[in-house]
């Protein structure tokens, strides 16, 4: 197995878990702001390693960029939609994603009633949701199940 393929599965794998704790910190968070609940040391502890597994899941995905035979610095990157996906439209979008969940999680911790700290993370998180679903569509690759 080559370095390239251990990163890209393990960065393929790895997605679930991410997806799974953004998707629980996300109902939690809806669910303390609707319902005015208190936010609690557990919801504080999800949302950091919500937030602690996508920036692990960035770091390697930089790892694989370089790996990459489909990332590729040429003057031709930007004709091909492949090699400007993998170069360019993908770690912009994922960049993007890892902002707006650090942008969540630092309001959050800001926020002093409990309202508002749940309401940061809901709407933070979900954007960056929205933006991994997207550039995981665009990828062409299925949603589920491993990256060849």
């Amino acid at each position: 197995m080559t370095a390239y393929q251990f990163f890209l599965y393990f960065h393929s794998g790895f997605r679930y878990i991410v997806m799974v704790l953004v998707l629980l910190a996300i109902l939690g968070a809806l669910a303390g702001w609707l319902g005015k609940k208190p936010y609690t040391d557990g919801s504080r502890k999800l949302n950091l390693f919500a937030m602690i597994s996508a920036h692990t899941q960035f770091l390697l995905g930089i790892i694989l960029y370089f790996l990459s035979p489909f990332v590729v610095f040429a003057k031709a990157t930007m004709k091909d939609a492949t090699s400007r996906y993998w170069t360019v439209e993908h770690i912009a979008m994922m960049l993007f994603a890892i902002v707006l969940i650090t942008i969540g999680h630092s309001k959050s911790k800001k926020a002093t009633l409990p309202e508002a700290k749940h309401r940061s993370i809901a709407v933070f998180y979900i954007l960056a949701l929205i933006v991994i679903a997207v550039a995981i569509i665009q990828s062409q690759r299925p949603f589920f199940g491993m990256s060849h």
